[in-house]
Order: C-alpha cells, then sequence, then structure tokens
C-alpha cells in the first residue's frame, strides 16, 4: 500500500508552531499510524495536522489472528499483513502518533529500529503501561491515572474548523436552499456499551427532533453513521413528518452530507454514544442537545453506577448488556469498559450542551481546547 504525505498548509486555522526545533536542528520527521476505526484516525490526522509539520500516513491492515499476537507488551510486526500495509523504513521518524490497540506494538517496533530517539504519543487509551510512551492524550470516559505524561482533554480531537465549515456551508447551500430555518442537524450513532440504539430510541428521536422543528417553524436534517442499525434508521426516519433532509449513512460516499449538515444547522442534536460527534458538534459554536439512547437501566442519565436486573425484561437482550456492563465497571478493571457518562455530563455542566428536552446550553458556551492543548503538548516533547 502506498503512503501518503502532506504539508499542512499554515493557516488562521492551525495552531502555529515556532521555528525547527534547535534540539534536532531541523524539523522534526512525523509518521501518522492508521488502522481500521475512522474515529481514531481522524483523531490521529487532527494532531497532526495542528502540528504544522511535513508529516506521513502509514496505514495497516492485520491478519486474522491478529489478536494472538499483539499483546500489550509486543514491539513486532507479526500481526500486520505486510502486503497490504504501508512500508516501514529509513529514515525514520522522530515522532509517532497513533491510536488503537492494533497499531501499539508497530509503533514501539519503530522506535528499536531507529537508533535514536523516537517520541511516541498514544490517543485515547493505551493497553501497555504508560511508561512506555512519552505522551497519551486522553479523555475522561477512560478515566486513567493522573500523572505527568498523561494529558487529559475534555473531548476526542477533531479536524472541525472555521474554514473547513465555511467551505461545507457554500458546498450545500443550493442543496439546502429550501429547508425553513431553524435547521435542526440530527447525528445518529449506534450502540454503545450498555446503551443501545434500537429502533424504539430511534423512533423516539425522530419525534423529538421533528417536534423541535414543529415549534421553531424549522426543519430537520439527520444524517446516520456507520454504527446505526438498519431498522433503527427506518424507525428514525418513519418518525419525521416536517421538511428535512434524510440521509442513510453509505460506506465511502463522496456526498456524504455530514459535515454539510453540521456547517448549515442552526441547532444540532447528536445521540449521547459517540463522544467524537459531541465534540465536533459542540466546535461549531451552535446550541447542541444530547439525545438519550436508553430508557431506565439503559439511560444515560440513570444512576451513576446502579447494576440491577429487573427480572420482567429476563429475555431483553438490550437490558442484559447493560446489566453485565454496569457490573464489569462496578467491579471489574476499569480497562475493560469506559463510562461516557463522564464527558456527557463534563459538557452539559459547562454549558456547552443540553439533554435534549432539558432547556437549552448556554448561549455563548466556552469553547473546546483540547487540539491546541494536545499540540502544544507534543511540541514540548522536543523541548525537553
Amino acid at each position: 500500500m502506498a503512503d501518503a504525505s502532506r504539508l499542512v498548509p499554515q493557516g488562521s486555522d492551525s495552531p502555529q508552531t515556532a521555528s525547527p526545533l534547535a534540539k534536532i536542528g531541523r524539523e522534526p520527521r512525523v509518521w501518522l499510524l492508521t488502522a481500521h476505526r475512522a474515529g481514531d484516525n481522524t483523531q490521529v490526522v487532527a494532531l497532526g495536522e495542528a502540528l504544522g509539520w511535513r508529516f506521513e500516513i502509514k496505514r495497516f491492515a492485520y491478519v486474522r489472528y491478529e489478536t494472538l499476537v499483539n499483546w500489550p507488551f509486543s514491539s513486532w510486526l507479526v500481526g500486520i499483513d505486510k502486503e497490504k500495509s504501508s512500508t516501514l523504513e529509513p529514515p525514520w521518524p522522530d515522532l509517532v502518533i497513533t491510536a488503537g490497540r492494533r497499531n501499539e506494538p508497530i509503533a514501539r517496533w519503530i522506535r528499536n529500529q531507529a537508533g535514536h530517539r523516537v517520541r511516541l504519543v498514544h490517543l485515547g487509551r493505551p493497553w501497555a503501561s504508560p511508561k512506555n510512551w512519552d505522551l497519551i492524550v486522553t479523555t475522561p470516559q477512560y478515566r486513567l491515572p493522573t500523572i505527568p505524561k498523561i494529558l487529559h482533554n475534555d473531548c476526542p480531537l477533531h479536524r472541525i474548523v472555521p474554514k473547513r465549515l465555511e467551505e461545507e456551508r457554500q458546498k450545500w447551500a443550493e442543496r439546502l436552499a429550501d429547508l425553513p430555518r431553524p435547521r435542526i442537524a440530527v447525528l445518529a450513532g449506534g450502540h454503545s456499551g450498555p446503551y443501545p440504539f434500537d429502533p424504539p430510541a430511534g423512533a423516539r428521536l425522530g419525534r423529538q427532533a421533528a417536534q423541535m422543528a414543529r415549534e421553531t417553524g424549522g426543519s430537520v436534517m439527520i444524517t446516520t453513521s456507520a454504527r446505526t442499525r438498519e431498522d433503527t434508521t427506518d424507525a428514525l426516519f418513519g418518525a419525521i413528518d416536517v421538511p428535512s433532509r434524510l440521509y442513510r449513512w453509505q460506506r465511502d460516499d463522496p456526498e456524504n452530507p455530514y459535515f454539510g449538515f453540521l456547517a448549515s444547522a442552526d441547532r444540532v442534536i447528536v445521540t449521547g454514544d459517540s463522544v467524537s460527534m459531541m465534540a465536533e458538534a459542540c466546535s461549531t459554536g451552535k446550541p447542541v442537545y444530547i439525545f438519550d439512547t436508553g430508557e431506565g437501566i439503559t439511560s444515560m442519565r440513570g444512576e451513576q453506577l446502579a447494576s440491577r436486573l429487573e427480572w420482567r425484561r429476563l429475555f431483553d437482550r438490550s437490558h442484559w448488556r447493560a446489566f453485565v456492563y454496569r457490573t464489569t465497571m462496578l467491579y471489574g478493571p476499569q480497562r475493560l469498559t469506559r463510562d461516557i457518562r463522564i464527558v456527557q455530563q463534563n459538557l452539559v455542566e459547562t454549558g456547552r450542551v443540553a439533554w435534549l428536552g432539558e432547556g437549552d446550553p448556554l448561549p455563548d458556551p466556552p469553547p473546546l481546547r483540547d487540539l491546541e492543548r494536545a499540540a502544544e503538548r507534543v511540541r514540548a516533547l522536543f523541548e525537553d
């Protein structure tokens, strides 16, 4: 697989770097390791762009038995399909940015081959010990320890900047011109841990979004995602009885309106399962509302760590999933679960979002500065 490189233009939307760092006498050479999860890849590329340094994107495919050989402490390439993956050869990088369990051994292997100090930066939750990394950029749902080499951000990194929003707004202006304002963008995710997004939840979201549009004389623009079930999409779309644009997610579709809807919206409703979509919605500067996909024990706003089994729902698969997941959060290792309610609660308490149907967010909430903070900490690795 061919490698990709990119020189990021320096503009008002990208945090600026100073001159090439004197410690190595030139601009650092950067490799971005990407994998199978689009959300991880978005964060990795976003940080690479924010640094303003030239970078190469290294893409990887994996063998079927990858989970058997990619151990937290390993430093090898036995888990990748080399014929379908990017080549790894000199000149070696000075900085590697990665995310996800599968690429951890690859990052350490690169450092071992380089013959000079390679800074390793991991985004999210690593499976290897923090001592294996120079910097970990994480978010609250992973509940990692507070130590100097871990940066705790409010939300995941993303690529939403004013310039991109304006370009998307202009691109979609004519196609959305017939939709009355306020336009309400609805970003639909999928199942997440104990929180199901099933047909009843889809229909409930559709009804609430349509009600908001009716009350304001506006319209809705709905886009689903790769994790949205087909039957949930049917229920969601079927509940819409107001002026609308409805997009059913398709893989590699160049006309995916996700960013166009964000740019053209006056309000945004996002399902609470995706912290990445919540962060992207907040970065538009528009009022954002979180939709609770669950109810009862599956509610995102229920008891903080409640774990109870209701016998009348003994054969409800979603109920069992919620029971098992919350029990694991109570009694199991933290690395086996994540608690997205921590992120939701922080966004609500800071006024950046409001739960759908429970008031409005602040008219001028504090902006998210996660990307700038992460870029500053990465640059500091070359100043030590």
